[in-house]
Formats: structure tokens, C-alpha cells, sequence
């Protein structure tokens, strides 16, 4: 039997593929002094309690002051969570996330003032602020966008009490990452040789990925077995989460948290129900890709630990970091010099951290510092690691660019159009790989990850989407989320988007208990618009060239600067129809024809 392979601790990672945090603070210390400056702050916000209405001059000397100290709020937070993420472990960086997140508790009750006295402000009082004062003209966007939520403001003393109440309403996401990143164990994988290997779940996938299908079939075992055996408390975990998220919805004189959520980003809720629909009418066409997966894995039953491995064998290879960064830069050549120039520039000064380690957060994200972006990766090597590149850099460089071109105040883009700038990237890789390869066999291999790429956005985040729309309505309605609700009606969807051909069974039924993405508060959808807009936009900039790498840039530079359907309107796609839904899963037929015509002979 083999040796097992061991995920190495955070000291043996190499320096140059680990995020320069130090770009932030030089040290720990450095870290806690600043912090230690912020302690006067919330007494300077409360000086100005009771006098936003006065005149224009104080409520700019307000905002501005608000705003510096918001990057300094911002620096903060990015250096102990990028810590606190590189082991979860570690009880240092633990720690001083706690610090962190008790000032943030601490500051908003010291501005919970801000909002209600902002919304008190008659519209031509502030009109004639902005004549008095015209630097006050900075923050109208921030303002308007804010004022128009002022049937959901409440009295001071009620936005006071809320604010004091951030730090529990967020005990259940918390809770949960250190659950399922750092508590919970599971039994080493087993392949059909004996050989163990250490799970993960920031390895999971790249098991499941493996040609051997007793490794995924051992991997997934040993990883759902392990759920199982804490169902009661994941259950109570995500059911604390629905009931705080109805409990502030409520608070806000919302009728649901849904129509809080989506209404924090200025989205319609047609736009989340559109997207169901019309994925709804669109399942036949998930239904014939899990017909088809089955065929070319020449299996009898296909499982869920079947969904990842590639359908086309010996083509798949380890790509090594260097090569994947190479092959990124090349395929997003399309979008012109100065965007690869900051994207090289990522590359080489280090805005990402590569490889597992023991403790270290699972998946991947990226984190947009003013100093620069921050990318975690769990790099493994494999097509789909390379994707998460591309995927990440994506966000990294709308985020540098927001940053870059619009005021502090204006340049955090909202979570609609976050995953439009990733998608993107992925989409314009895949065009450039299959650009690249003129034989039959690699084709088949590239199509099947492009099919993949549809099945786990559009398809398995919109049902991710549905599920959590379901479970809201039912908290709404006084239930309770048990164990046995969440794993019936879980399994009832998978069911639903899978169809006959795929068995599903008990243990993906405890899937909903290791997706981080239900405590983000009806996030989910956005994967699956923002890859719908995206694929639009890639094939705009492949047609058109300037013009529309023009209006695609202008896009990334925008911020928070007008709404998020306007930005994307900008660009040139409108979400508020299901058009660009439909155009993706058309692309997503197109290549299913293509993939049976490839592989009739394979």
C-alpha cells in the first residue's frame, strides 16, 4: 500500500505562492496599532449624531470622514481575514478576526444614526445642499441609491438596536465556516489499487475528477458519510441562518428575506424567478447531457461521483502553475494590452495564494484590497484549476479597475454583476483552447469541460437558487429546517434537474450541508446570470473587437456607479429578459450536438 500523501503545513509553502499580506501591514503588531487608532473613531461619528440635517458642509465633513476611515475599516479586515483564511486553524488570526468583527459591531451602532437622519433630509433641503456645497456632489449617487430605501429605515434608536445585533446574526456563518473548514474530519480516500489519500474538501473535486472510479467513489463516500454524521447541527446551522435573515427582513418591514436581498442590490426578484423559469423549460437539455455522460462513461448507473471525471480519457494532464498563468495571458489577448498588463502584473507581485495547505479555507475567491486584489486558490493542477484562474482573475481585475476609476464610495460593484467579469474570462479560455487544437480527441475533451461549465452554473446553481428560495418561503411560513425537510426536498431537486438517468441517492441528499454559498443570502443566482451575461458579452468582444471591448471595459471601470442592470445594459445585455438565459442554453444544445458527432467514434 502506498505512502499517503501529505497536504503540507502553512510553514512549507514557498514564499512566491503565498499572497503578499504584508503589501497590507509588515506584521501582526503593525496590524493591532492600527487597530488601536480606530478606537476614538465611533466617538467622532457620534459628534455628529443629531446634525446631518444642519447644512450641506457638515453632512460632506460627515461622508468624507466616513469614507477615509473606510479604507482604513477596509485595510483592516483584509489583512486578518486573508490570515485568518491561510489556516483556520491558526488561533492568532482567529483571534484577531474576532477583534475585527467587534469593531465592525462597535462602528455601525456608532453610525446607526447615519441612515435615518439621511432619510429625514427633505428632497429640496439636500438639493440646495449640493448648491451650497458643491464637493458634496461626490457622494449624490451614494445618497440616492440609499434614499430610496427609506421605507425600510427605522428610528434611530430601532437602527441602533439592529446594528448592536450584527456580530450574533452572523454567529450562524460563522459558525458554519469553522464547522465545515477546520472541525469537521473525513476518512482518506481509497483508490482501486489500496492506495489512501488525505480529503479534503478543497480537494474533493480533483478526486472526483480522477479516471478511478473507486477513488471518487470512496472520496464521496468518506465526504457525505462525515455530514451525515453532524446532520442535526448543519441542519440547525442553516435553519439559525434563514431565521436571522427572516428576523431582519421583517425588522425592515420587507415581506420576505428574498425581497430584502435582492432589493439591497437593486435587482428585480423577476430576474431570480426568470432565471428559474426558464431553466425550468430548458431541462430536457440537462436531461440529454446526463443521457450522454452516461454513454461515454460506459457505465450501468451513473452516480454523482461520475459528474466530475472527465467523459473523454487519456487527454487530461497536470497542467503545473506557470503554464496555467501562460495560457490565461494568451487567451485574453481579445481584451487588449492594458488589461493583461495589470493582469501579468498580478501574476508576478503576488495577489495569489496557489496551493492547499493544512487549515486552509476550501474553494476560491478573490478579495478586492485597494492596494490590490487578494486570489485564494486551492491549485491542483487540473483543466478545471486553470478555469479557476482565469475565473478569479477575472474578479481581481474588475475589482483593480472599479478601484482605479471611481471614488471609494462608488467603486464596490454589487454582487449581480460580480460573476459577469469571471465568467467572462472562462469563456474567452475556452474559445482560445478550442482555437488551439485541431485534433478530434481533445476537441470532445474541451467541449465536455465547456458542458460542464453549463451543467454547474447555469443548471446546479439555479438549482442551488431554487433550493434556497424554497427554504426561505418555508422559514417564512414558521417551519423549521430539520435535517430530514432539508435532505427530502434537496434530493426532490437534484431529482428534478438530473433526471431518470442519474441515481440519486441518500448521500448527495446531504449535499446542501457543505455549500458555504447558503449562508451568502440568495448569492447563488448570480452565478448563473452573470455566466448567462457573460457568454453574451465573450462572444461580443470575439465579433465586434474594439468596440466592444470598449464598452465591456467601461463595464469593469463602473463600480457601483449606476445600477446593476444598467451597467450590464452598458455592455451591451439586458438580464431583466430571459434572452440572455435562453441564447446560453441555445450554446449549450449547439454543443451537446457537436460533443455526439465527436465522440460517435471515440
Amino acid at each position: 500500500m502506498a505512502e499517503i500523501k501529505k497536504i503540507p503545513a502553512r510553514s512549507e509553502i514557498a514564499v512566491e505562492d503565498t499572497w503578499a499580506t504584508e503589501d497590507l501591514y509588515p506584521s501582526d503588531e503593525a496590524w493591532q496599532a492600527e487597530l488601536a487608532t480606530m478606537a476614538g473613531v465611533k466617538d467622532v461619528f457620534a459628534s455628529y449624531a443629531g446634525r446631518l440635517g444642519e447644512s450641506g458642509q457638515t453632512l460632506y465633513e460627515y461622508l468624507r470622514y466616513e469614507e477615509d476611515m473606510g479604507e482604513t475599516f477596509s485595510r483592516l479586515a483584509n489583512y486578518c481575514m486573508r490570515k485568518a483564511d491561510e489556516d483556520t486553524r491558526n488561533a492568532t488570526y482567529q483571534a484577531m478576526r474576532g477583534q475585527f468583527m467587534s469593531l465592525a459591531v462597535a462602528m455601525g451602532a456608532a453610525r446607526s444614526f447615519e441612515t435615518p437622519e439621511i432619510m429625514a433630509i427633505p428632497d429640496e433641503t439636500l438639493e440646495q445642499f449640493y448648491k451650497d456645497c458643491p464637493q458634496l456632489e461626490r457622494y449624490r449617487r451614494a445618497l440616492t441609491n440609499e434614499r430610496r430605501m427609506k421605507e425600510h429605515t427605522l428610528s434611530p434608536a430601532e437602527e441602533k438596536l439592529l446594528a448592536a445585533s450584527g456580530e450574533m446574526g452572523s454567529a450562524p456563518q460563522d459558525i458554519y465556516g469553522s464547522f465545515a473548514n477546520a472541525d469537521i474530519t473525513f476518512d482518506d480516500a481509497v483508490d482501486s489499487q489500496g492506495n489512501k489519500y488525505p480529503l479534503r474538501q478543497g480537494n474533493f473535486v480533483s478526486y472526483e475528477e480522477n479516471p478511478d472510479r473507486e477513488l471518487r467513489k470512496s472520496a464521496y463516500e468518506s465526504l457525505y458519510d462525515s455530514f451525515t454524521n453532524y446532520k442535526n447541527t448543519a441542519a440547525g446551522l442553516l435553519n439559525a441562518q434563514n431565521k436571522q435573515l427572516k428576523f431582519y427582513a421583517e425588522a425592515r418591514k420587507y415581506p420576505n428575506a428574498f425581497e430584502k436581498s435582492l432589493d439591497r442590490t437593486n435587482v428585480p426578484t423577476s430576474v431570480y424567478l426568470n432565471l428559474i423559469e426558464a431553466v425550468h423549460k430548458n431541462m430536457d437539455k440537462m436531461h440529454r447531457y446526463v443521457r450522454l455522460r452516461k454513454k461515454l462513461l460506459g457505465v450501468d448507473e451513473l452516480h454523482f461521483y461520475d459528474v466530475y471525471t472527465p467523459l473523454i480519457a487519456d487527454v487530461d494532464k497536470h497542467i503545473p502553475f506557470a503554464e496555467a498563468k501562460q495560457t490565461v495571458y494568451d487567451a485574453l489577448a481579445p481584451l487588449g494590452e492594458d488589461y493583461r498588463a495589470i493582469l501579468k502584473e498580478g501574476f508576478e507581485n503576488r495577489w495569489i495564494d496557489v496551493y492547499t495547505n493544512e487549515g486552509k479555507r476550501s474553494g476560491a475567491y478573490s478579495a478586492g484590497a485597494r492596494v490590490h486584489p487578494y486570489v485564494l486558490l486551492n491549485y491542483t493542477g487540473t483543466l478545471d484549476s486553470q478555469f479557476t484562474l482565469a475565473h478569479e482573475m477575472g474578479h481581481a481585475l474588475h475589482s483593480y479597475l472599479s478601484n482605479k476609476h471611481q471614488n471609494p464610495v462608488d467603486a464596490g460593484y454589487v454582487i449581480f454583476v460580480a460573476e459577469v467579469a469571471s465568467t467572462c474570462n472562462e469563456a474567452l479560455l475556452m474559445e482560445h483552447l478550442l482555437a488551439k487544437t485541431t485534433d478530434k480527441k481533445e476537441r470532445a475533451y474541451l467541449i465536455n469541460h465547456f458542458l460542464d461549465q453549463f451543467k454547474g452554473t447555469l443548471y446546479r446553481q439555479t438549482m442551488f437558487a431554487e433550493f434556497e428560495l424554497i427554504i426561505g418561503r418555508m422559514v417564512a411560513e414558521g417551519k423549521t429546517l430539520t435535517a430530514d425537510v432539508l435532505c427530502a426536498e434537496y434530493k426532490r431537486l437534484n431529482e428534478l434537474y438530473f433526471g431518470e438517468d442519474m441515481i440519486v441517492d441518500d448521500r448527495i441528499a446531504m449535499e446542501w450541508a457543505r455549500i458555504p454559498h447558503f449562508y451568502y443570502n440568495y448569492y447563488v443566482f448570480q452565478y448563473a446570470t452573470g455566466y448567462s451575461a457573460a457568454i453574451a458579452l465573450s462572444r461580443r468582444i470575439l465579433k465586434e473587437g474594439e468596440s466592444a471591448v470598449k464598452d465591456y471595459l467601461g463595464f469593469l471601470s463602473g463600480g457601483c456607479s449606476k445600477s446593476p442592470i444598467d451597467l450590464l445594459k452598458g455592455a451591451g445585455v439586458d438580464m431583466t429578459t430571459s434572452e440572455p438565459v435562453e441564447q446560453a442554453l441555445q450554446l449549450f444544445d449547439e454543443l451537446l450536438d457537436e460533443m455526439e458527432e465527436l465522440t460517435k467514434d471515440l
